[in-house]
């Protein structure tokens, strides 16, 4: 049986974790179509559910209540999914209750990029409302230097390099691929 039929059979879930610019959502839709699953960005489903964008829920309403809504959609998209690859804004593991959720209903995989590839990736649009300040490398070094340690939570860890995407793809259906095996065994 191939690796992608392997893992197909784990059943829950696939979260994607990491900063802004780790490839989640782009290696995420990559994943959930060569799985055949559905994909669902969470910063995107709290935008449909809000009617407005992050970057206005943020400024009107702050961080707190962003993250408020982003673990009801989160929830919502993990009770109704099934079978799907979700990516996870930057900041949506960090939050205990979040991160609790996902620990007992999903796979977690934190894609790892080292500071300057997420700077390169980042500065390709201007969305991010964490980095709308004088100095956003360091923003994104205080983040990263603030979260590893919660992100090295995650069930499974995948470096996302510069390189193609697809190798972050095929390195996380081997690891899904070797938890069923090992769930089998």
């Amino acid at each position: 049986m191939n690796r992608v039929n392997i893992a197909k059979r784990l059943g829950r879930p696939v979260a994607l974790v990491g900063l802004m610019g780790a490839g989640k959502t782009t290696i995420g839709r990559r994943l959930a179509d060569r799985l055949g699953w559905q994909f669902h960005d969470s910063d995107h489903e709290v935008e449909e559910a809000a009617g407005r964008s992050v970057s206005d829920i943020f400024a009107d309403f702050g961080e707190a209540a962003f993250r408020d809504g982003e673990r009801r959609v989160i929830a919502r998209l993990i009770e109704e999914s099934g079978r799907a690859v979700i990516a996870l804004g930057g900041g949506a593991f960090i939050d205990p209750q979040t991160r609790t959720l996902l620990k007992e209903r999903a796979l977690s995989v934190w894609l790892q990029a080292d500071i300057d590839t997420l700077m390169e990736r980042v500065q390709r649009r201007d969305t991010r409302p964490l980095l709308k300040t004088e100095d956003p490398r360091a923003v994104m070094e205080r983040l990263l230097a603030e979260r590893a340690p919660i992100y090295a939570e995650a069930d499974i860890h995948i470096e996302s390099p510069g390189a193609p995407h697809d190798a972050g793809v095929t390195a996380i259906i081997d690891a899904m691929a070797a938890r069923v095996e090992a769930q089998d065994a």
